[in-house]
């Protein structure tokens, strides 16, 4: 486990140069979900703002094993890669034994990819699948997805006279993958680098499927400033709407507490993919935080 910076590994398996937007939280991620698995792995990426920014071809950032597939089947191809091992070793015919992890977007985790992603947690494949979620289809036009928040603004939802915005919540992505009854689930932030790192060594020791749900803010889609991604990312932690927990063997621990919450207008008011609320609707998403905060016992408001 990784306690302090200095703990991290010095190597980089994604490389400098890719063609992700600056200020992307995305990168920051994969870097250090990367930095976790080391090299003995195999990563498989649904098409997505990581994939085609990541491989320009003749160009790949990606200094592991790496396989793209489409929006709908990168679980299901990850598990044939597993169990393709598995035969191989039993065969003997490698001793090879990477480990398989899928990075995937919202749009191909809770839309498109959600029935593969669903075969593979029933089967039971020993692999480890992170949604980086940036909350809507930002490389096609940002397209509202079922991962998009109740309120916010896209170009498939946006406000007007009759519109507040996303009309419905997002989904319960770590109730769906837990339902399953997976030994692993955790929600992460790149902006508390040790915790995410901790919970993917977990995902990757655990034996059978392990998922983590990654909020990554994005610049273009939330409508920030690119110095603010990191930030932006520590409010919606810090203010209750992205507790940071895990689930492991169905026992929920809560793994950053938060003693004194940021009031959630704090984060709203930096994203203009919000500037269009109500300060009726601005309670109503208080309302979201404050039941999370009961929910994992976090503290009260800061006065």
């Amino acid at each position: 486990m990784f306690k302090t910076i200095k703990d991290l590994p010095k190597e980089e398996y994604l490389a400098p140069g890719h063609r992700l937007c600056a200020g992307c939280t995305v990168g920051t991620a994969v870097r250090q979900i990367l930095k976790a698995a080391g090299n003995n792995i195999v990563v498989v990426t649904a098409t997505s703002c990581l994939e085609v920014a990541t491989s320009y071809f003749p160009q790949t950032a990606w200094r592991v094993p790496w396989v793209h597939l489409g929006f709908e089947n990168s679980a299901a191809v990850a598990s044939g890669i597993e169990s393709a091992f598995k035969v191989l070793r039993r065969k003997r015919k490698t001793n090879e034994n990477p480990h398989v992890i899928v990075i995937s977007g919202d749009g191909g985790t809770f839309d498109i990819g959600l029935q593969s992603l669903s075969g593979a947690l029933e089967r039971g494949h020993d692999l480890l699948y992170i949604c980086y979620d940036n909350e809507a289809y930002m490389n096609t036009g940002i397209q509202r997805s079922s991962a998009t928040p109740y309120a916010a603004a896209t170009t498939t939802s946006p406000p007007g006279k009759k519109s507040i915005g996303k009309k419905t919540h997002k989904k319960d992505l770590i109730g769906i993958a837990i339902a399953h009854g997976i030994p692993y689930a955790a929600t992460a932030s790149p902006s508390f680098p040790l915790d995410l790192m901790n919970k993917v060594r977990k995902g990757l020791d655990v034996e059978g499927p392990a998922l983590i749900h990654v909020l990554t803010p994005c610049t273009t889609g939330w409508r920030f400033d690119p110095s603010m991604g990191i930030e932006i990312g520590k409010l919606a932690v810090l203010t209750g709407l992205w507790p940071l927990y895990e689930v492991d063997n169905g026992v929920i621990r809560l793994t950053l507490q938060v003693p004194r919450r940021e009031p959630v207008k704090k984060y709203l008011e930096l994203q203009g993919r919000f500037r269009h609320l109500t300060e009726d609707e601005i309670i109503k998403i208080q309302e979201i935080a404050d039941k999370n905060a009961e929910k994992f016992g976090l503290g009260p408001i800061k006065e």
